[in-house]
């Protein structure tokens, strides 16, 4: 996924589907500084963790 994208994403008033290892994920927040998201599992919210952007998929 690209920054611009994964902003938009996150700036949205709708959840948009989006996955990290096929796992469904909210993105928390994009950096500005990298190419990294900060991101939580759906399912495990106190599981948040920093991953490359070209590792999220929209669905």
């Amino acid at each position: 996924m690209n920054k611009e994208r994964a902003i938009e994403i996150v700036n949205s008033p709708e959840m948009i589907s989006v996955s990290y290892q096929g796992q469904p994920i909210y993105i928390q927040h994009v950096n500005d500084s990298g190419e990294t998201a900060r991101i939580y599992p759906l399912s495990a919210p106190e599981q948040e963790q920093e991953v490359p952007l070209t590792s999220l998929i929209e669905q």
